[in-house]
């Protein structure tokens, strides 16, 4: 049985939670092994609409074991926030395990992200200013706080200690604020320690127990390939690693474990935050867009910048991540259109660039060079084949498969669990 990794392929929120509760009934785990709370996944089953932000999208699932591997960064009273919500609409969270590697966000993490940021000024990134960065940055300057920690107080302390003594003078001389106190920030993570504790196990070691032992694991990334830390739009980007690669990193699995990488498009392009974004939409088309595909993010509510697809953007992200397969999201919201362009190419300062330039400035002042697809007026909503649908939108599904890299194998035709096409098994 494989191992799958679903990632994003473009700047997030393609709808990656729709796809893995897709594949949620035919998969024993579900492993998130990047990023925080600073993305979310939304998942619509049947009339109940759910909101995860920290959680894999597989805790929705029944009999699926959810994990969040050592590559997360664990902000824990947003763990029990989300697991009491899920609790009180009936939601078994039991199965629930949690790395005892993975990286704990504290309150000067938030603190500082904040006004970090706001320090930055025309310059900002653009972050959502739940500590995830300086989390992570704390993780590679080895002062970081992680989950095992909490159940030792003395290791804990002189933990917080060590990170606090640099924090707070740049919190109070550069920043002006006031200093955080190591005993406020080992209350508050001890004030955890016991419910957390049944939680917590070697994730890396149950997940090989578990391929060793036949069983398929779903592999779930956070944000996006554009949004990568080595391979996205940097500076523009999150702090971990959201292409496949990051997902033996981020939880411990060997790469030979992998089997299918699965990436997940929308059927045109948006982006939330600063950075470049080369098809991004001005006009009555982007405002379309964000209408009708309720373009707001699920984390932050910020109304995501919306664009035309970009097939250079598709074909980058088959190549960094060896894509098996691709799913293609909200199709539907581009009914009603009646020309759909695709940018097939960029133009800089006079130059064709038929694959996505490496240099960041020109990247920055890439110009799109569209092709135009006829449009269609029929509602796909009900459509459950490739067939089904008008001529003008499989022949838009054929033309942007045939210049992203790999095959298309389903189709999203709406926001409910089962408004999908299959035109390819993604596990056999």
């Amino acid at each position: 049985m494989p191992a799958i990794v679903l990632i994003g392929a473009q700047w997030g929120d393609e709808g990656k939670g729709k796809a893995t509760d897709l594949l949620g009934s035919r998969v024993d785990y579900v492993v998130k092994f990047n990023g925080g709370n600073n993305a979310g996944h939304t998942v619509v089953i049947g009339t109940e609409k759910y909101a995860l932000h920290l959680l894999p999208s597989g805790i929705l699932t029944p009999g699926v074991t959810p994990i969040i591997a050592n590559g997360v960064v664990v902000d824990i009273e947003v763990l029990f926030e989300e697991l009491d919500a899920l609790i009180s609409r009936g939601v078994d969270v039991s199965k629930l395990r949690v790395s005892a590697n993975a990286h704990v966000i504290t309150q000067y993490h938030r603190t500082v992200d904040k006004v970090t940021e706001r320090f930055l000024g025309k310059r900002q990134i653009g972050t959502t200013g739940r500590g995830i960065g300086p989390t992570y940055a704390d993780k590679i300057n080895r002062v970081g706080i992680r989950v095992q920690d909490l159940f030792d107080e003395n290791i804990l302390r002189q933990k917080v200690e060590g990170a606090l003594d640099q924090k707070n003078h740049l919190l109070v001389k550069v920043y002006n604020r006031r200093a955080i106190s190591v005993d406020e920030i080992v209350d508050d993570l001890l004030s955890y320690a016991e419910r957390l504790r049944p939680m917590v196990a070697d994730t890396a070691l149950l997940l090989h127990e578990a391929l060793t032992e036949g069983k398929t694991v779903l592999f779930e990334g956070g944000q996006a390939t554009m949004l990568d830390v080595d391979h996205g739009t940097y500076p523009f980007v999150t702090s971990s690693n959201a292409t496949s690669g990051g997902a033996v990193t981020g939880s411990g699995i060997g790469p030979n474990r992998i089997d299918r990488i699965i990436a997940v498009v929308k059927a045109y392009t948006t982006r939330v935050g600063a950075g470049p974004f080369p098809t991004e939409l001005f006009d009555e088309s982007g405002e379309f867009l964000r209408a009708n595909g309720f373009e707001f993010g699920t984390t932050t509510g910020r109304p995501r910048r919306c664009g035309w697809y970009d097939a250079p953007v598709a074909r980058y992200t088959a190549r960094i991540n060896g894509v098996t397969d691709f799913v293609l999201t909200k199709l539907d919201v581009l009914t009603g259109l009646d020309v759909i362009p695709v940018c097939v190419a960029y133009s800089v300062d006079g130059v064709r660039y038929d694959e996505v330039p490496v240099s960041q400035s020109d990247f920055h002042h890439a110009k799109p060079i569209f092709e135009d697809f006829p449009g269609w007026s029929e509602d796909i909503t009900g459509a459950r084949t490739f067939e089904d649908l008008p001529r003008a939108a499989q022949d838009y599904v054929l033309a942007i498969e045939k210049m992203s890299g790999a095959r298309i194998s389903a189709i999203g035709v709406g926001p409910g669990r089962e408004a999908i096409i299959s035109r390819h098994d993604l596990i056999d």
